[in-house]
């Protein structure tokens, strides 16, 4: 969904990649960002936090090459132009961006698609502003034509658990007014998304069209699963004798039943093994869950297992697992 954050936001800049990037080397940046700043890795670290939070976004976008495509055209158009919030008498940002938004299929919304061109019928070159193009004629005036004005716009805020935001509700919510309003929220909405109900807002003073309501989403953290895309992210415990000897062990799924998994021999922490099909279902598809194995070492050992590992560092391999590390630190 388009947001007006995306003429202030650089998401190029954000990852660290030219405009060109490849869809793998984007991937492949974003994976590298996203476990440097996991919160998993950064405990109680608000930066890192934050940080993750805007990679993620930056991710989101650029990774949907339909949304790519509207981003680039938007930070092209907004190099030149400003617009401010909704309100009474003004067309507002927001009205930009929803002539892009749910052609892409909206979960009930009443959003509408129009080409680009649209946009640029709001700035004609004979200097009469606003009012003179097709969306000015549908919207009201804007310098004092006498065309009727646009009804301002309500805004909402709701937080949803990982789960509910995942498949999708519909819910009651209290608009800044005070009235009650349902919303459909859409399978697979992510932290941060903004909802706009088209027509649902304001009435306008003087018979123009009304106003939206604008939803703005927050979700919860879950203590288990992290968004990847459409993708789940998991950490998985193994043993050290299961990675080092292989297993089949069992991964949990999103309000399903576990999936069961192979690990092969000489798996080593940080391997991603993945399940397809079972990650975020959207209109637009659905993602996998990444089961990333993480090899837990024990932290009590009684005498007999204690010989038993001294015996094994005696017949085992005689390599050095850090000097690899330590020749490239060397350069």
């Amino acid at each position: 969904m388009a947001s007006q954050d995306w003429f202030d936001k650089d998401f190029y800049a954000v990852l660290g990649v030219s405009k060109d990037v490849s869809e793998a080397d984007l991937k492949k940046t974003y994976r590298k960002l996203a476990r440097t700043y996991h919160p998993d890795s950064k405990p109680g670290d608000a930066a890192a936090e934050a940080k993750f939070k805007e990679v993620s976004e930056a991710y989101s976008v650029l990774s949907d090459a339909e949304q790519r495509k509207e981003y680039d055209q938007i930070r092209a158009m907004g190099s030149g132009a400003r617009f401010t919030a909704g309100g009474q008498g003004e067309g507002g940002f927001e009205d930009v961006f929803s002539m892009f938004n749910q052609g892409r299929g909206g979960g009930g919304s009443r959003y509408q698609t129009q080409d680009f061109e649209d946009i640029f019928s709001m700035f004609n070159q004979q200097g009469a502003g606003f009012g003179s193009g097709r969306f000015g004629q549908s919207t009201g005036g804007y310098r004092g034509s006498g065309a009727p004005t646009r009804g301002a716009d309500v805004t909402a805020r709701t937080t949803l658990d990982f789960v509910t935001a995942a498949r999708g509700e519909t819910i009651s919510l209290q608009g800044e007014d005070g009235k009650q309003f349902k919303v459909k929220i859409p399978a697979g909405v992510a932290d941060g998304q903004k909802i706009r109900l088209r027509g649902r807002g304001r009435p306008s003073p003087d018979g123009g069209t009304a106003g939206d309501i604008v939803v703005q989403v927050t979700v919860r953290q879950h203590p288990v699963f992290t968004r990847d895309g459409l993708s789940l992210r998991v950490t998985v415990p193994v043993s050290f004798t299961e990675a080092a000897l292989g297993a089949t062990i069992e991964v949990p799924t999103l309000g399903g039943d576990p999936v069961k998994l192979r690990v092969a021999p000489g798996t080593p922490s940080g391997r991603v093994l993945r399940v397809k099909g079972r990650g975020i279902e959207t209109a637009k598809g659905t993602g996998d869950l990444l089961a990333e194995v993480q090899v837990a070492v024990p932290s009590h050992l009684d005498d007999d297992a204690r010989a038993a590992l001294e015996r094994f560092a005696e017949l085992g391999p005689r390599e050095n697992p850090r000097a690899d590390l330590m020749a490239r630190a060397r350069g």
